[in-house]
């Protein structure tokens, strides 16, 4: 069996920056354990396959260790291969997935993705996240509900740039993906924040789309404005635009194409 496969850096316009997604486009599902061997293989942080669905696409993301139910920065990734190495022609794209459906739009130069928001909520601090991060956050926070990922909110942007993780006892911690946050200050944004999931096979995520459900309702409200620019200030680096509208996240970023390739199975 030969299948396709696409890579893309997605959240940047510059290669060899943003974050690195794959997408394999399918015809029709493979069985779920190949699907996680070929995202081990790849071992980039997501792996993304595609099924023709009426309207749009099935849609799925995969760790080199665990699928999980949303992924921003593959879904952005997705959606410029379909538009750009798959002929894809309309201006919208339906996708189906864990999370519901997601629809992604061409937005000018830009690709906006609108997904549901999370607003996080305060949570007791205790002395574990300072262990496993190595300073002291001022305040924890989580939407109801998702046990998937945790923010961290840090006095300013120098201390979440010098963040120094001790990945083993991050990954310990009750929440598969930990967001490290503070207000922009120099680096020219609304806010800044690191991601780290290395419960499921990732130290520090380059650009997480996902992390913005619930970054942008929470800095929405700190900073009274719907509109915000975000920098992830990883090695690689990435740059959002992110928009509240009501109960909905709109995400827009740019991508590149990496890689044409094919599997052999």
């Amino acid at each position: 069996m030969q299948l396709p496969i696409y890579q893309a850096d997605a959240f940047t316009s510059i290669l060899f920056a943003g974050n690195p997604a794959a997408l394999v486009p399918l015809q029709q599902w493979l069985a779920d354990d190949l699907l996680q061997s070929i995202a081990a293989e790849n071992n980039l942080a997501e792996t993304a396959f595609t099924v023709p669905a009426t309207d749009g696409f099935e849609l799925r993301w995969f760790t080199p260790a665990a699928e999980v139910p949303l992924c921003g920065h593959a879904t952005l990734a997705s959606a410029h291969l379909l538009w750009t190495e798959l002929g894809y022609q309309s201006e919208m794209i339906r996708f189906f997935t864990r999370s519901g459906e997601l629809r992604v739009r061409r937005a000018g130069d830009l690709i906006q993705m609108d997904f549901p928001a999370q607003p996080p909520a305060a949570l007791p601090l205790g002395p574990e996240y300072r262990a496993a991060l190595g300073a002291e956050p001022q305040r924890a926070l989580a939407a109801a509900g998702n046990r998937d990922m945790v923010v961290l909110e840090f006095a300013d942007a120098a201390q979440v740039a010098a963040l120094q993780p001790d990945f083993r006892a991050v990954a310990a911690l009750p929440y598969r993906g930990v967001i490290c946050t503070a207000a922009g200050g120099d680096f020219d944004c609304d806010f800044v924040s690191r991601f780290f999931a290395p419960a499921i096979g990732i130290d520090e995520d380059p650009v997480t789309g996902s992390a913005h459900t619930l970054l942008t309702p929470f800095w929405a409200t700190e900073l009274d404005k719907t509109c915000l620019r975000a920098r992830q200030i990883s090695a690689r680096g990435g740059e959002l635009e992110c928009e509240l509208v009501g109960e909905r996240v709109l995400m827009r970023g740019r991508a590149v194409t990496y890689l044409r390739g094919q599997i052999t199975l």
